[in-house]
């Protein structure tokens, strides 16, 4: 559709900066999970469907790989990177790889794909932009620290953090940084982009709302301790939990807390990021638990109990719910009541998230499998 639009902007006089500014906010469709999360607002939820039943349809492994970053899917193509200096694209049809990237060293954050772009950070610091028909490099760009960030977006700029506390904005067509906002911690999250703000769930124990068009900040909310989990935003709310235990939810736009779970007393580590629809908040936690939240007004609708930690970040699928765990299963959940409707056990650890996308889920294993499920 972007031809159309480009048209249009043709046909409106529109200068291509004027067309760069004005392109929509990256987002899911039925045929693609394009970053972290799905969309440009940190949603995690699926516009695609899945079957009743899921089979796996294929299964990519990496001998002694390792799996922690989510998958995206654009055009038919997964793109994922591996622990183990790899970054993979593979054809969602049938898992056959189409071409690899070798770096210097690993990923474990998740690729963000646009316009024929591939970008992606690496744990020594490197972020790169890769070509996604063919793999070859475009550019790269420094950071003084490892990136566990995905990408974002604000009109001809690319944006994500790094562990050396800053939040970088790089110009797409070349990687010259435009700006960076600075923060006293690392930063591990995605940035969340709504309205030319970027919102920042950061290690300093403070939510950081940047104003994009210059980089500086437009306000903050103590959040009482360090987190990584990325801001999933609905309306003029953001949801996240903390590694101190509490979820919160944050009225973006008069920068105050809402309502924070639990009231009052500390729970166990929350390192996976929300799946947020106006029905539920859903979140899995370091206590064994799945937990899903009546968004406006915190009250806990139920828990799923898994065997090991739930670190891996739900999606939000129709009326159901999947989310990985370290106890190397997948889970398909009601997503009204909890109620367990599938499950595969893997072996091995998922940290990694669903990517959902052409009626299919892809999710990839700390033990260097990469599993696509779907209905054969």
């Amino acid at each position: 559709m972007y031809w159309l639009f480009a048209l249009f902007a043709l046909v409106a006089g529109l200068t291509p900066q004027a067309m760069r500014a004005a392109e929509p906010a990256l987002a899911a469709t039925a045929t693609a999970w394009p970053m972290f999360r799905g969309d440009a607002l940190g949603t995690g939820v699926a516009k695609s469907g899945l079957p009743d039943k899921l089979e796996l349809l294929w299964k990519f492994t990496v001998d002694k790989g390792a799996f922690e970053s989510t998958a995206a899917i654009v055009d038919g193509v997964v793109y994922l990177g591996d622990l183990d200096t790899k970054f993979y694209a593979l054809d969602l049809k049938t898992g056959v790889k189409k071409w690899e990237f070798a770096a210097g060293a690993g990923f474990n954050a998740s690729a963000t794909v646009r316009d024929g772009k591939v970008y992606i950070g690496s744990v020594e610091g490197l972020f790169y932009c890769l070509d996604a028909a063919s793999g070859a490099q475009v550019w790269v760009a420094k950071t003084e620290s490892e990136i566990n960030s995905g990408a974002n977006f604000y009109k001809d700029l690319v944006l994500f953090g790094s562990q050396d506390g800053s939040l970088y904005a790089l110009h797409r067509a070349n990687g010259e940084v435009a700006w960076k906002f600075s923060i006293e911690d690392q930063i591990r999250c995605t940035p969340t982009v709504v309205e030319g703000r970027a919102f920042l769930a950061g290690c300093d124990g403070k939510l950081h709302s940047i104003d994009l068009n210059n980089g500086a900040s437009v306000g903050e909310v103590s959040i009482e301790s360090p987190t990584g989990a990325t801001p999933a935003v609905d309306g003029d709310r953001v949801y996240f939990g903390t590694e101190g235990g509490t979820f919160f939810c944050i009225d973006w736009r008069a920068g105050q807390i809402i309502w924070k779970w639990p009231e009052g007393e500390r729970g166990q580590p929350f390192r996976s990021s929300a799946a947020v629809t106006a029905e539920a908040a859903v979140v899995g936690g370091r206590d064994k638990l799945v937990h899903a939240f009546e968004p406006r007004s915190g009250k806990l609708i139920w828990s799923f109990q898994a065997k090991r930690n739930v670190d891996s970040s739900p999606v939000i699928v129709g009326s159901r719910v999947f989310v990985g765990s370290t106890d190397g299963r997948l889970y398909g959940l009601d997503c009204k009541t909890g109620e367990k409707m599938w499950e595969y056990e893997a072996g091995g650890q998922f940290v990694a998230s669903p990517a959902v996308a052409d009626s299919r889920l892809v999710i990839a294993s700390s033990d260097g499998h990469v599993y696509c499920f779907g209905a054969k």
